[in-house]
């Protein structure tokens, strides 16, 4: 029974190191894209990398058929081994100078590490220096310590516990409760990769005082907290100049560890247990092997699809309310296809209803009637909406029923919303007869097929406004992220000229637009980072030495340049961007009144605004590109 407990141990600890060589190289690929920009990535995946190596060895070492290969892949470990200690400091080192604390001695010192590394890695694959011939023990093979074994022992400690010392003052000198929590919290994962190479180094140096037992749980115990901790501190490295919210790193981080290495963990560990069940049922390796892992795959797959929405609620459980909203959100969605799918369902209804064989839904626009969707023959209808600029008989108050009516060769029913007289849209049907002659069980039904339609238009109208106020928003949120992401990165913010930076950003018509909502006072102006400019500086004597005035002079200028010849009219096209932003930002008229002022829609309203944003953001960076 002891014999049985160590081969699963044995066994659990095969496994364990493979799901450490997964976990590693996923974490490495999850920071690659940042980790070249980054310094303290940077340090982590040089941690990642050398630990990685360690237990690639360790996993081909479990499985190695002869005592030559042993001892290459023994040799082999070392290069993580030897350079782990020099990671420790590199990756120390970087999180302390992220707290502005940076020194020249330090970095030579990471430098130093390496090459002691270096030297180590030489000695071990040259000579027997550091260590000998391996021998083999039950349940391990390892190499004999060599004379100077010692010293690189005292070389790995000192290391590792500078490393701890760095981390340690780093989390002293932050001085946000949350830059302390994600410190502390680091420093107690961080001393996790040397617990996980430390037990190969013990049972080198000191063989006969470890029995296989204690060898194997120390081993399984050391690999499950490496690799608990290793994803703990991937998780809070990951912050380090990221531009996204707390919230989206941590749902991205563990949604990309389930369906990523966690899958292959499973995957492989049924290919673990595949010579099990062989002996089980009767059927070939290669049977069971395809089996087991198609089965594996798709069963993990399942059980991670089903389980999302339960994993973000545990998450994010102070804001589970709002996450589950999120998760909604996407199915109750309508996107034009899904409209005109609705509408043509809704048609085809009617249409079987009615016994006839073609019709039509029209959408209300803001310059005119849009086709939606069409039942039946499509050439009809359309030489009927050649004939007709707007539907005629929709400009008449009698016609704005809820009830058929006739235009032609068809039957056309008003949609409204919520009873008023403002029509969304149009559902038009072949006329069966000169005049509309519905029973009263038909225009039951009818009406209340057209209900269904009012509410798909309606909502899709609500929609556009929703999805126009996301797209106003979403390049501030992202402005805001950026400059939470400043701090996180040592000089992120010395050294740069703001006004070239400005002016190539993304957000500078967002900043156009805040100083625009606030021309006549408010913070957006006043902490606009527009004053930054040159030519804000520069007609600073104009006004008075006032950054403020000299801004809202500039704006004036810009929207001035807007306004086409002529006299002022306030339905010609080309006067539209200009008589925006005179109405709205000089005058300071509301949104409504500006769109009732110029007979359009809110919704028409915003998408011209941005343009006409865009507009004064291109001439004021004409206008700053000119002084320079």
């Amino acid at each position: 029974m002891f014999d049985l407990f160590l081969e699963l141990l044995a066994l659990a600890n095969f496994l364990l190191a493979a799901a450490l060589v997964i976990f590693t190289f996923a974490l490495l690929l999850w920071l690659f894209p940042s980790s070249w920009r980054n310094p303290v990535q940077r340090g982590f995946s040089a941690l990642l990398t050398f630990v990685g190596i360690v237990y690639i060895g360790q996993v081909f070492l479990l499985r190695a058929t002869s005592p030559e290969a042993a001892e290459q892949l023994l040799r082999f470990k070392w290069i993580g081994i030897a350079f782990v200690p020099a990671a420790y400091l590199h990756f120390s080192n970087a999180v302390l100078r992220s707290t502005f604390y940076d020194s020249r001695w330090r970095r030579a010192a990471t430098w130093a590490a390496y090459l002691g590394g270096m030297i180590f890695l030489g000695l071990v694959l040259l000579s027997d220096w550091i260590v000998a011939e391996p021998f083999n023990a039950p349940f391990a093979t390892q190499l004999h310590a060599g004379p100077l074994f010692g010293l690189f022992a005292i070389y790995f400690t000192a290391t590792t516990v500078w490393g701890i010392y760095n981390i340690e003052l780093a989390r002293r000198r932050t001085l946000t409760p949350i830059s302390r929590r994600r410190l502390r919290r680091l420093g107690i994962a961080f001393i996790a990769p040397a617990f996980g190479v430390f037990p190969y180094l013990v049972f080198s140096g000191f063989p006969a005082l470890i029995p296989p037992v204690i060898l194997l749980l120390l081993t399984f115990f050391g690999t499950i907290a490496l690799l608990g901790m290793l994803i703990v501190m991937a998780y809070t490295v990951a912050y380090q100049g990221a531009l996204a919210p707390d919230r989206i790193i941590k749902q991205k981080f563990a949604h990309y560890l389930l369906r990523g290495p966690l899958v292959a963990v499973g995957v492989v560990t049924a290919m673990t247990i595949v010579p099990f069940i062989e002996t089980l049922i009767p059927l070939s390796r290669d049977t069971l092997l395809a089996a087991t892992v198609i089965i594996g795959v798709i069963v993990f797959e399942m059980l991670i699809s089903r389980g999302k929405g339960y994993i973000d609620r545990v998450l994010f459980w102070q804001d589970r309310r709002e996450i589950n909203q999120i998760q909604k959100l996407e199915a109750h969605l309508l996107t034009t296809g899904d409209l005109r799918q609705v509408l043509e369902n809704i048609l085809a209804a009617m249409c079987d209803l009615l016994r006839v064989q073609s019709g039509f839904a029209l959408a209300a626009e803001p310059d005119g009637w849009k086709l939606e969707t069409v039942v039946g023959a499509r050439e009809p209808v359309q030489q009927f909406m050649a004939s007709q600029v707007t539907p005629p008989s929709l400009n008449s108050d009698e016609t704005r029923q809820p009830r058929f009516f006739v235009v032609g060769e068809y039957w056309l029913y008003p949609l409204q919303v919520n009873g008023s007289d403002i029509v969304v849209g149009v559902l038009g049907v072949a006329a069966r007869a000169p005049q509309p002659d519905l029973t009263e069980h038909e225009q039951e039904l009818v009406d209340a097929l057209a209900s269904q339609a009012e509410l798909a238009l309606e909502d899709r109208a609500l929609q556009k406004n929703v999805f126009d106020a996301l797209e106003q928003i979403g390049s501030e949120v992202e402005a805001l992220q950026r400059v939470q992401a400043k701090p996180r990165v040592i000089g992120g913010i010395a050294g740069e000229r703001v006004e070239e930076e400005l002016i190539a950003s993304p957000d500078f018509n967002r900043a156009i637009k805040g100083a625009l909502d606030d021309y006549w006072g408010g913070p957006k102006l006043a902490h606009s980072p527009l004053l930054q400019l040159n030519i804000v500086r520069q007609s600073l004597g104009a006004y008075g030495q006032n950054p403020t005035r000299a801004l809202r002079g500039i704006l004036a200028e810009a929207i001035d340049t807007l306004r086409p010849e002529g006299s002022r009219s306030l339905t010609a096209p080309e006067w539209l961007l200009y008589n925006i932003l005179e109405l709205k930002v000089m005058q300071g008229m509301k949104i409504r009144e500006v769109a009732q002022k110029l007979a359009m829609s809110e919704s028409d309203l915003y998408r011209k605004q941005r343009v006409a944003i865009q507009e004064v953001a291109k001439t004021v960076q004409q206008m700053e590109q000119r002084d320079q």
